[in-house]
């Protein structure tokens, strides 16, 4: 059975270093090939795994929109899907990424989104752990990304802007019917020591956590380096493989 983490939360909060702490957290923990899938437009998950994104579910997207019905002679369309699909996922020792890419233009996507959710799905339930990171906000949500999840992690950084967009994301997950197994409340970036300070709870979520602020990490986001040999004894680690063992343990 799968086990699928979600990553969300307002911008800045630090999602994307979370995800891509937790793939390299489970693939050292438990030896099995974790699908990262980068479902953010702006498309930075593969930089933090050390991993540039190649080709995007959005360029497949619009490639089938611009040839329409031109497919290789005796290949259904959803077999090109799968096909392309498979082009564009970046194997790697560890982990492999998927990167969904930029939003829909202008034109109707519905049918093409559909394929690509149930080849999506089809190809996540190869794995024993997928790492979803989510854009800033709400839109996948209410768009085309999270089918269901295991644990939804939202993020803040302790400001009431932060706090409010997390209590909106699980209200809206609420009201979409979407299958999350739990919510977790995670306040992100605290200073040195604060793990022993209370962490903010809000009404909707089962659980919260605390990620310490680390500057090793701080000064790699500003050279645009990869976290992927972040020492385990830094405190945002630890921290990130903390939260994901206590939810995943739970299943």
């Amino acid at each position: 059975m799968t086990y699928v983490i979600a990553v969300a939360g307002k911008g800045g909060v630090g999602k994307t270093t979370f995800a891509a702490l937790a793939v390299r957290h489970l693939c050292d923990a438990t030896g099995d090939v974790v699908l990262a899938v980068d479902a953010d437009p702006n498309s930075n998950l593969g930089e933090k795994l050390g991993t540039p994104p190649g080709r995007t579910l959005g360029d497949i997207r619009e490639e089938m929109l611009v040839n329409g019905d031109e497919l290789p002679k005796g290949v259904s369309k959803q077999e090109h899907i799968d096909y392309q699909i498979r082009l564009a996922l970046k194997e790697g020792h560890e982990f492999d990424l998927l990167t969904m890419g930029r939003q829909e233009g202008p034109g109707c996507y519905c049918y093409v989104n559909n394929m690509l959710r149930t080849i999506v799905d089809s190809l996540a339930d190869r794995y024993k752990y997928v790492v979803i990171d989510n854009e800033a906000g709400m839109e996948h949500l209410s768009r085309r990304t999270t089918k269901r999840s295991d644990v939804l992690f939202v993020l803040h950084d302790g400001s009431k802007a932060s706090l409010e967009a997390s209590r909106r994301i699980s209200a809206l997950a609420d009201e979409m019917k979407i299958k999350i197994g739990r919510k977790a409340l995670v306040c992100n970036l605290l200073s040195s020591g604060s793990e022993a300070l209370s962490i903010p709870e809000l009404p909707g979520f089962d659980a919260a956590y605390g990620i310490r602020r680390s500057s090793k990490i701080q000064a790699k986001m500003v050279e645009m380096e990869s976290l992927m040999d972040i020492p385990k004894t830094d405190p945002a680690f630890s921290d990130v493989a903390r939260v994901v063992d206590a939810e995943r343990k739970r299943n």
